[in-house]
């Protein structure tokens, strides 16, 4: 017997049974993560911008991503790459309707968007479908000229931002809290995290310094742009009598022939449960737990290793040049310096040298302080979530209670 039947009128006028079309299953809400923009000013008076854009496609079992190209822009010269192997990815220029049915649910009509089509489908339980999209700008309301002076002022949404001079130019002001860092062929790049939930209202100012001349810098090792940093910390605490805590730290390897990640465990922590994967792929990896000279042995320049020492190493394809690989490495770390129960109030102390770090509160406690400035949200299973993102390059002590929830 069929399931679904709808009813026609024949030609001989007769009403019989015919089977209804299957309907398309609707595409799942396109989601992404990690977005990182650079922003190359060219040529005073072009108002031109070249956009360097790293995003991962975050939607398990996603095979396209869809990249909108903001209105009163002209994009020309694009590309698009595959961040894992460095391979070109096919993309095209679609309408606002065609990435909307594609599950991009804001996309508005007369909208455009750069449609990638994905290396592989993005795998499920927390892959990455990264990629890295390449473009140039037209638009003379973000960049333009006030005498000598050329101004880029555009809002930016995305958390990790960077923007880089023309050559010769030097900074004049910038309205938002940035690093600055000088490029190895003398630009000025003027980089940031966004810590807020709203755009960066972000304005540059900056004119020609003739005889301006590129040196090395007297700091000695070069500094370090905290935005492209793409190191993120997540930590589920248990309930704290057991001073226990799972997490997991995702991490991009970059460095050619490199194939190992050494994890020194903290002094007066515990580790156990280990477990790894590769995000690009969702291939499981090797991994295993080494204490003193042993650590040495797989990676003779780790510092600090005493016979007392204990760290996880573990082991990935080593990466070949113009490829990276992102990697998941999860454990249970139990702690009782750091996180515990006093009286019936729950308290966790650790420092985060990560840009982005996020904690978990065990199910059926109440956050009654954070010492930290923390974007806080609910879990999908009601727990509090504080999210700490660090803009500058040093450590953040956090303290954060909580209490039981009444019964």
């Amino acid at each position: 017997m069929m399931a679904h039947l709808k009813w026609t009128i024949a030609a001989a006028g007769l009403i019989v049974a015919a089977p209804l079309q299957a309907q398309p299953a609707a595409p799942a809400p396109q989601s992404e993560s990690d977005a990182y923009t650079r922003y190359e000013l060219l040529a005073p008076g072009s108002h031109k911008f070249r956009i360097i854009y790293e995003i991962t496609a975050s939607t398990p079992g996603a095979t396209t991503y869809f990249n909108p190209i903001r209105p009163g822009s002209v994009a020309t010269d694009e590309s698009v790459i595959d961040r894992a192997t460095g391979k070109p990815l096919v993309f095209a220029v679609v309408p606002g309707d065609v990435a909307k049915a594609g599950g991009v649910g804001s996309a508005a009509p007369g909208s455009e968007y750069i449609r990638v089509a994905l290396a592989r489908p993005v795998a499920a339980d927390g892959g990455e479908g990264r990629v890295l999209i390449d473009k140039t700008y037209a638009d003379a309301k973000s960049y333009y000229s006030e005498g000598d002076v050329i101004v880029f002022d555009r809002p930016l949404g995305n958390k990790r931002n960077a923007v880089v001079l023309p050559v010769g130019y030097e900074l004049v002001s910038c309205n938002y809290p940035a690093q600055v860092l000088q490029e190895a062929d003398g630009r000025l790049k003027i980089a940031f995290w966004n810590n807020t939930p709203a755009e960066a209202p972000l304005v540059v100012k900056a004119r020609p310094a003739p005889g301006l001349k590129v040196t090395p810098s007297s700091v000695g090792a070069p500094l370090v742009e905290r935005a492209y940093q793409s190191r993120e910390v997540t930590y589920f605490l248990q309930p704290p009598e057991t001073h226990s805590f799972d997490l997991y730290h995702d991490y991009t390897e970059t460095r050619p022939g490199v194939g190992t990640y050494v994890n020194i465990v903290r002094p007066g922590s515990r580790a156990s449960k280990p477990s790894a994967r590769n995000l690009d792929t969702g291939a499981p990896l090797r991994w295993e737990m080494l204490k003193g000279d042993a650590i040495l042995k797989v990676s003779p320049a780790e510092k600090g290793v005493t016979a007392d020492t204990e760290a996880v190493v573990f082991h990935f394809d080593p990466v070949k040049p113009g490829e990276s690989a992102r990697l998941r490495f999860s454990e249970t770390y139990t702690d009782p310096e750091r996180y515990g129960v006093t009286g019936d109030e729950l308290v966790w102390h650790r420092s985060f040298g990560r840009p982005l770090n996020t904690v978990v509160l065990p199910a059926g406690w109440i956050l009654t302080n954070s010492s930290i400035p923390a974007t806080i949200k609910p879990t999908d299973d009601g727990r509090t979530r504080l999210e700490f993102i660090n803009p500058r390059a040093d450590e953040i002590d956090v303290i954060i209670t909580a209490r039981r929830r009444p019964a």
